[in-house]
């Protein structure tokens, strides 16, 4: 075994929620009045906690105004929730993972209310040892999340390795000295991400299991 420590990002790596991500802060802005970003600008700030995201995805928004923007987002995601699905084949590979010794975690964007509700809706909580969320360390791209995973399970920064589908999970990898693969079926393009030299830019779950069964 190479890596112990299995990370995984949530958002676009696991779960197919890009798409609802975008159309929800879409939505909250115009409720507000607010300029309303194109998908792009909103993409990218999948990954991220709120504060920071609304940072990029609102230019100019005072930091007074996040909580209204928050509550419209909120609104109109909850709503969306229990309908967004798992990327095929995702259960199935994280079942693998851990019954082939790896430990798995997860380092997420979203608050621990929301992982907390989306582990619950899957059902996969039984299967991870432990997760960071953006309400609880320093937002990605810093490496505060998979510096205090490492430190909870004693693994090595060698015996670690990231997974995600945004360039702030390969910048928080790269800051904390970890491995990374990237998934582009998630929020950002497969050019950003491979521009970061990620160990591998994978298009989907199976060619991420197939990939992780060789190298992990």
């Amino acid at each position: 075994m190479r890596y112990k420590l299995l990370v995984f990002d949530w958002d676009g790596t696991l779960i197919d929620s890009a798409g609802a991500i975008v159309a929800c802060i879409q939505a909250a802005c115009r409720d507000l009045g607010l300029p309303v970003p194109d998908r792009d600008r909103a993409s990218h700030v999948i990954g991220l906690g709120l504060n920071d995201a609304l940072a990029h995805a609102i230019p100019g928004l005072p930091a007074s105004e996040y909580p209204r923007v928050v509550e419209r987002y909120r609104r109109h995601f909850l709503e969306r929730d229990a309908d967004i699905r798992l990327f095929p084949g995702a259960r199935d590979m994280l079942a693998e993972l851990g019954g082939r010794g790896h430990m798995l975690a997860i380092a997420t964007g979203k608050s621990r209310a929301g992982l907390v509700r989306a582990l619950d809706n899957s059902g996969l909580l039984p299967l991870f040892a432990g997760s960071r969320c953006a309400d609880e360390c320093a937002s990605k791209p810093a490496p505060d999340m998979l510096r205090e995973l490492m430190d909870e399970f004693g693994v090595a920064v060698e015996k670690t390795l990231m997974i995600g589908d945004t360039v702030h999970d390969l910048q928080m990898a790269e800051r904390a000295g970890i491995g990374a693969v990237a998934v582009s079926h998630g929020a950002h393009p497969r050019h950003e991400l491979v521009a970061l030299e990620p160990l591998a830019c994978l298009a989907s779950i199976p060619e991420l299991r197939q990939w992780l069964a060789r190298n992990a």
